[in-house]
């Protein structure tokens, strides 16, 4: 049976690649040079993010991205911010900068099962509860993802979900 084209629906013509994707005027932001950063920045370039590694150590880096090592006005009110290690000493400081900017979304890594080490690291920093609160933890659909690559597109799909104000978000 032939697919018709509905020419009212340019998501049809998009997925024909009959016309092109409209970009989506977002950035992403993966903190720490790590395998879900480059999967993250990879596949969120391929979905229209503008890709940002931020790595504050300059002995760290991550093939095929140049990694910026100081915060800039590129976290402004369409960045979609990432921490992809839980396990850094400087996630308490580069939260607690980040949330300083306009970012649009900021999120960590994490298992919900856990405690999540911002909390205490940012209350530690004197950061306000409100301001705590602006971190999502975890992140992505819950779709079980272990390895980077899934991780990446359970994140990249919870962040195009709340783009769009469907339903797929972060709810566990």
């Amino acid at each position: 049976m032939a697919h018709t084209h509905d020419a009212e629906d340019p998501a049809c013509a998009v997925a024909h690649s009959e016309a092109p994707a409209e970009p989506a005027g977002r950035t992403l932001v993966a903190v720490f040079a790590s395998p879900v950063a480059e999967c993250l920045l990879r596949f969120g370039a391929e979905l229209g993010f503008r890709p940002i590694l931020f790595e504050p150590d300059p002995g760290r880096s991550l093939g095929g991205f140049t990694a910026v090592t100081e915060l800039g006005s590129w976290l402004d009110a369409t960045a979609d911010v990432v921490l992809t290690d839980h396990h850094r000493e400087e996630i308490g400081p580069v939260l607690r900068d980040v949330l300083k900017y306009p970012v649009r979304w900021v999120g960590i890594m994490g298992s919900a099962r856990h405690t999540a080490p911002h909390v205490r690291a940012l209350a530690d920093l004197g950061v306000p509860p409100e301001e705590i609160a602006r971190v999502r933890r975890p992140i992505g659909l819950n779709i079980g993802s272990r390895t980077p690559p899934e991780i990446a597109v359970a994140t990249l799909a919870g962040l195009i979900a709340d783009r769009n104000a469907r339903p797929g978000g972060f709810a566990f």
